[in-house]
C-alpha cells in the first residue's frame, strides 16, 4: 500500500559553485525537501518569480549580482518579501554578517558548513514559515467569519425591524377593540365574566406593544443612524427626567447630578441611553426604600466616564455580563415587568459611539452603571464637574 509523505517545503539554492549546489541539493533532497538550484542572481530571481519557494539558501559572492542585491530585490516585491533568506557564505567578517541581516536575511551560515547545521537551520526557518502560513490562513478564515457574522446580524436587525413594524397595526386593532369593549360594556351588556377575559387581552396587548416598540429601538440602532452632533448632556438629562416624571413621582425617587459636559453623538440614541439606565435605577429599588440616584461624570483616558448610581436591589456578580444581552432577564414579570431589551439597546448605542459600558454592584445594596463617551474635541477636560445639584421629587 503506497502512502504519500507530507510535503516538507520547497527550497531554492543559489550558488555559483557547482560543487556546493550538488552537495546541498543531494543532502536536502534526501530529506524529502523539494529543491531547485540557480547558479546566479538573475536566474534565482526568475525562478522565484515563476515558482516562489518556501526558503532561499543564498551565496553572497557571485558575478554580476551578489547575494545582497538578490535579497534586496526579493524584499522589494510584495509577492516575495516574506520568503525567508538564509545567507551561506565564506565571508566571515562581522560587517558582512551585519549587512546580510540589514538587507533582510533571517540567518547566516559560514562556509565551509556542517551538513547537520544547515539541516537544523533550514528546518527551523521552514517551521516558522509553516506556522506563519497557518496563522495567515486562520486570520483570513476569521475575517471571513466576522464578515459573515456582521452581514447576518445586519440582516437579522433588518428582519426584526420589518417584522416589528408590520406587527404594530394588527396589534393596535386588537387592543383598540378591547378598550372599546370595556368603554361600552354597559351598552353592549358585557357580562362580568367576559370582562375578565377582555382585561387580560388588553394588558397583554399593551405589553406586546411595548416589546415591539423596544425591538424597533434595538433594530434602529444598527439600521437607522442619524448624523452625530454636539450635544449638551444636561439637556438630555432634563428631557429624560421629564419623560420619567410619573415613575419618579410614584417611587419617591431623589435624583442628583453633577454638571454634565458636551459630547458628540446621536441625540436620540443618547437620550435613549440615559432614559433606559435611569428608568432601571428607579424601577429596581428595594421595597419601602425610595430610590436615591446620582449621575456622575469624570474625564478618564480621553473619554468622559459617566456613572448612574443607585441604592437598589443590586445584581449578582455572576450575572453582570449577561444583563447586556438581548432578552436576558433576572426577574419574573410579576416581580419587575420588562422584556430584557433595554440594556442590550444601551450596549449597541455605546458601541456605535465607540465607548464602553459596564456595571458594578453590591447585591442588596447598590448598583452603578458606567459608560464612556469620547471627549468633545472643542472641549477641555479641565471642566471637570464640581457641584452636585439636587433634583427634587416631582410634585
Amino acid at each position: 500500500m503506497n502512502s504519500l509523505k507530507p510535503e516538507k517545503g520547497s527550497i531554492l539554492i543559489v550558488d555559483d559553485t557547482p560543487d556546493n549546489l550538488r552537495v546541498l541539493s543531494a543532502t536536502l533532497g534526501d530529506r524529502d525537501y523539494d529543491v531547485q538550484c540557480a547558479i546566479n542572481g538573475k536566474l534565482a530571481l526568475m525562478a522565484v518569480a515563476n515558482q516562489p519557494p518556501d526558503l532561499v539558501l543564498l551565496d553572497i559572492k557571485m558575478p554580476e549580482m551578489d547575494g545582497y542585491q538578490v535579497c534586496e530585490a526579493l524584499k522589494s516585491q510584495q509577492k516575495t518579501a516574506d520568503i525567508p533568506v538564509i545567507f551561506l557564505s565564506a565571508l566571515d567578517d562581522v560587517i558582512d554578517k551585519v549587512k546580510a541581516f540589514a538587507v533582510g536575511g533571517v540567518d547566516y551560515i559560514t562556509k565551509p558548513f556542517q551538513v547537520e547545521e544547515v539541516l537544523a537551520r533550514v528546518e527551523h526557518q521552514l517551521t516558522i514559515r509553516r506556522l506563519q502560513k497557518q496563522l495567515q490562513n486562520q486570520n483570513f478564515r476569521l475575517q471571513q467569519l466576522n464578515e459573515d457574522l456582521k452581514r447576518s446580524n445586519q440582516e437579522l436587525e433588518q428582519f426584526a425591524y420589518i417584522v416589528s413594524h408590520d406587527l404594530q397595526q394588527p396589534l393596535q386593532t386588537i387592543t383598540g377593540f378591547a378598550e372599546l369593549m370595556l368603554t361600552l360594556k354597559s351598552q353592549i351588556n358585557l357580562e362580568e365574566e367576559a370582562e375578565e377575559y377582555v382585561l387580560p387581552i388588553l394588558d397583554e396587548g399593551m405589553r406586546l406593544q411595548q416589546l415591539i416598540k423596544n425591538l424597533l429601538h434595538y433594530s434602529r440602532v444598527g439600521t437607522k443612524q442619524a448624523a452625530f452632533e454636539a450635544i449638551d448632556c444636561n439637556i438630555i438629562l432634563e428631557e429624560t427626567l421629564s419623560n420619567l416624571s410619573l415613575a419618579i413621582q410614584e417611587s419617591g425617587a431623589i435624583i442628583t447630578s453633577e454638571k454634565l459636559p458636551m459630547v458628540f453623538g446621536d441625540r436620540l440614541q443618547l437620550g435613549q441611553l440615559f432614559q433606559n439606565l435611569i428608568a432601571n435605577a428607579v424601577k429596581y429599588h428595594r421595597p419601602g426604600i425610595p430610590p436615591q440616584i446620582t449621575v456622575s461624570v469624570m474625564p478618564k483616558n480621553q473619554n468622559w466616564q459617566f456613572g448612574i448610581h443607585d441604592n437598589g436591589i443590586g445584581i449578582p456578580a455572576d450575572k453582570t455580563q449577561r444583563i447586556f444581552q438581548i432578552f436576558q432577564r433576572l426577574h419574573t414579570q410579576q416581580e419587575y415587568p420588562g422584556n430584557g431589551i433595554g440594556l442590550a439597546i444601551c450596549r449597541k448605542i455605546i458601541d456605535r459611539h465607540r465607548g464602553d459600558i459596564w456595571v458594578e454592584s453590591d447585591l442588596g445594596l447598590a448598583t452603578s452603571f458606567y459608560f464612556t463617551l469620547p471627549i468633545y474635541e472643542s472641549q477641555s477636560p479641565s471642566i471637570t464637574p464640581e457641584i452636585t445639584t439636587a433634583r427634587n421629587r416631582p410634585s
